[in-house]
């Protein structure tokens, strides 16, 4: 019995509100979703491991199947100081941060107020019901 391995595919991310955050369409390079590391959480690849090439999909998981909720832990309060001098910190500005193993963290700039800086390090989508639009281009088997 082969076992899916991956799914290509095209991809659009709606918020609730209808509007779209992401799109592969834009890019004309479709999304490669990889089955079984862990990358995807159970309720997104309960919803693809039985797709086939040429299928569309349309789904929407909650916050926590998603990117995850929220985590209060996650914003933090910096001092102006920690930021170059010549960078502009306004709210809705991406900023980048030294993670482990070289790595970056992304963060998005909430608020400044007097020399405090209000840092988020959600996922930007953390926190909210998405909607999936799946178009499938190939899918990948062992």
């Amino acid at each position: 019995m082969t076992q899916v391995n991956a799914i290509v595919c095209h991809m659009n991310i709606k918020l609730e509100d209808g509007s779209t955050a992401d799109s592969t369409q834009a890019s004309g390079k479709p999304a490669k979703l990889i089955l079984g590391d862990q990358s995807l959480s159970p309720a997104f690849e309960a919803e693809i491991k039985q797709l086939n090439v040429g299928e569309k999909h349309t789904f929407t998981l909650e916050a926590v199947d998603a990117f995850g909720e929220s985590n209060p832990d996650s914003i933090h309060y910096l001092d102006k100081t920690r930021f170059p001098a010549d960078m502009t910190l306004e709210e809705g500005v991406i900023v980048s941060f030294a993670g482990p193993h070289d790595s970056e963290i992304a963060g998005i700039i909430r608020n400044v107020a007097g020399d405090s800086v209000t840092v988020d390090l959600n996922h930007p989508l953390a926190g909210h019901a998405i909607t999936f639009e799946l178009d499938v281009v190939d899918v990948l088997t062992q």
